[in-house]
């Protein structure tokens, strides 16, 4: 079968419009070529949005660039970068999203970070004191713990001081500098309610402010602050 084609331009989304082709007939052909992305999912859950600026249900997109011909992919070429979707406003996102911690993460990091504060704080004290016990479970309930109970302080107290130390920097690492001093501020408190802080409470204290990442004369400040309120 003898053809011949010749074409004068290409169009700038990859047509070639042929104005001679005989393939036994006489009539212009219109061939259509290109590159197409092809995505698949290969993850979903739950993220920060960036644009709708709260927590959504993302997908996670692989895809790969294919040589298309009437749009469609015949050739895979090379991979394309991961990306996130938003599922509900649609927008894209590097992968780099998910690791802003959703609202609920950021929650969970908080009391976590003081439960082992308070735990820390307690050890270095008076652990059966019922006063500062009590203030401890009142304060970690009030950073989102309602089920916190004195079995709960029996169990962070038994925890490996690594792992406290590791929480409250998990904690420090989501807040802002306020928010730090309020978190101090709390610690302090815990403990006072068994009396004047204790040298090995004090400087438990700073090496908390520390795990915060705070200065120490801005943990002095705190603690000095809190102290002269309690009285």
């Amino acid at each position: 079968m003898n053809g011949i084609a010749r074409y004068d331009h290409v169009a700038p989304w990859g047509s070639v419009v042929w104005n001679e082709v005989r393939y036994g007939r006489r009539s212009p052909v219109l061939l259509v070529f290109g590159l197409t992305a092809v995505s698949r999912t290969v993850g979903q859950g739950t993220f920060h949005c960036p644009r709708c600026g709260g927590d959504r249900a993302f997908r996670r997109r692989a895809g790969r660039r294919c040589f298309s011909i009437f749009f469609v992919p015949l050739v895979p070429l090379w991979r394309l970068r991961e990306d996130v979707e938003c599922r509900t406003c649609r927008g894209r996102f590097p992968v780099a999203a998910l690791r802003t911690p959703t609202a609920r993460q950021l929650a969970e990091a908080l009391a976590a970070g003081m439960r082992a504060a308070a735990a820390l704080v307690l050890r270095a004290g008076d652990p059966a004191d019922p006063a500062a016990r009590a203030r401890a479970v009142a304060i970690v309930t009030g950073y989102g713990e309602p089920g916190y109970d004195e079995a709960a302080v029996n169990a962070d107290l038994a925890e490996r001081r690594t792992f406290l130390e590791r929480e409250v920097v998990r904690a420090g690492t989501q807040l802002a500098v306020e928010a730090k001093e309020w978190f101090l501020a709390q610690a302090v408190r815990i403990g006072l309610a068994d009396g004047p802080l204790g040298e090995g409470e004090r400087r438990e204290l700073h090496g908390i402010a520390d795990l915060l990442g705070m200065s120490p004369a801005y943990a002095l400040g705190v603690i000095v602050t809190t102290e002269g309120a309690s009285r």
